[in-house]
């Protein structure tokens, strides 16, 4: 095998190794994809100020994010089927960042349940809620993130309704899955990851069966999915959800300035500039060409994360320079993840911390806490002139 040196050594192997289906799943948007794009091309306009004669020594990427301290300021961020990219796949990547340093966020599609992640791991792990009409699920579902210990609930607010991706259906990846002679020619080919998916704990969503009433196989789950999503979720039901899971909060999927500061309002502990990377409005701006109005609106009064479109820990660098407080990665992982397994979510975070240290020293800078705008050359036009 090559050396690995970038996060797109970790995507080949990523597509060579998985089936079809489950890569264009991580790997796609929606609709037309171009706010899929736009999120990794438009951290390419932001450019670097090189500085020199500057004592690097005793650097340290190290930092906290809603208080807790990391190796360096970059969470997993929650990704739906990940035990579809490899056996067991939320606990090995959970393993991974515990090990490292930094945050992992399990995904309420998970194919490994909150109890299993728990039993892989030692240390509290973060757990994203998708707001669904059954309430008395949901109610369980928050109790059980409270019973396995995690430290914070993250509350996805961009997906009321799906938006449509275009190779999902034309992979047939739904509930349960309705695969195309040429879909099946591929998974015959992926032989390594049939023989490990077979060893797999589960390969059914474990935050789901077995704990919603009448669904026991996929074609019940099927149903139940396309009409679980909660369309009224409004602010008085965020505000509840808060009240009622009792620790910080982290709201994921702001986009707007004007609903940074209505999360400012209900007394979330941070915000995520998010558009889902990618998967949801196609048209949107991408979470990097936001991040700078947001935190304008908001100020310190709130920790601002940022995700979407982060590639290398150049892209980290540039959006804590910004002014964000945190970052997450999601593709770049589960390329890692589908990839080696829990060594390539170790090797992905490698790749990045490399980048981010050497590029902070190369900036001038020896801690991430000391970044900022002075560090980055922003195009007059960045933000754009777009006229609500």
């Amino acid at each position: 095998m090559p050396p690995i040196t970038t996060i797109q050594d970790l995507k080949r192997l990523h597509e060579r190794r998985v089936p079809r289906m489950f890569y264009d799943y991580a790997e796609s948007g929606s609709w037309t994809e171009q706010t899929f794009r736009e999120n990794t091309t438009d951290f390419e306009k932001i450019r670097l100020r090189q500085r020199v004669a500057v004592d690097m020594t005793g650097r340290s990427t190290s930092g906290k994010m809603i208080g807790e301290d990391v190796s360096m300021p970059v969470a997993l961020a929650p990704v739906g089927i990940t035990g579809m990219q490899h056996a067991d796949g939320e606990m090995k990547a959970a393993r991974a960042a515990e090990k490292f340093g930094v945050p992992f966020t399990l995904s309420t599609m998970s194919i490994n349940s909150i109890e299993d992640v728990a039993e892989a791991t030692s240390k509290p792990f973060w757990f994203q809620l998708y707001v669904m009409r059954d309430t008395d699920y949901i109610s369980r579902l928050i109790q059980r993130a409270k019973d396995a210990k995690c430290s914070a609930l993250v509350i996805t607010l961009d997906l009321q309704i799906l938006g449509q991706r275009h190779k999902d259906i034309k992979n047939g990846l739904s509930t349960p899955p309705k695969p195309t002679l040429k879909t099946l020619a591929n998974l015959a080919t992926k032989w390594a990851w049939g023989l490990e998916m077979l060893r797999a704990k589960r390969r059914e969503f474990g935050n789901i069966v077995g704990h919603v009433q009448g669904i026991s196989d996929p074609t019940s789950l099927s149903t139940w999915a396309a009409e679980s999503f909660d369309p009224s979720l409004d602010w008085n039901k965020i505000a509840k959800l808060k009240e009622e899971w009792g620790g910080k909060v982290i709201l994921k999927g702001i986009l707007d300035a004007e609903d940074a500061k209505m999360a400012l309002k209900v007394g979330a502990d941070a915000i995520i500039v998010s558009n889902h990377g990618g998967r949801q409005l196609d048209g949107a701006l991408s979470s990097i060409r936001v991040l700078p109005s947001i935190l304008d609106a908001v100020g310190d009064q709130i920790e601002v994360h940022m995700d979407g479109g982060i590639r290398s820990g150049q892209d980290v660098l540039k959006a804590l320079a910004l002014g964000a407080r945190g970052t997450y990665i999601g593709r770049a992982f589960i390329h890692g993840l589908g990839a080696m397994g829990e060594k390539g979510v170790t090797t992905a975070l490698e790749v990045i911390h490399k980048e981010l240290d050497t590029t902070m020293a190369l900036c001038g800078e020896t801690k991430v806490g000391d970044l900022g705008r002075h560090n980055l050359l922003v195009p007059d036009d960045f933000e754009g002139r777009w006229q609500p």
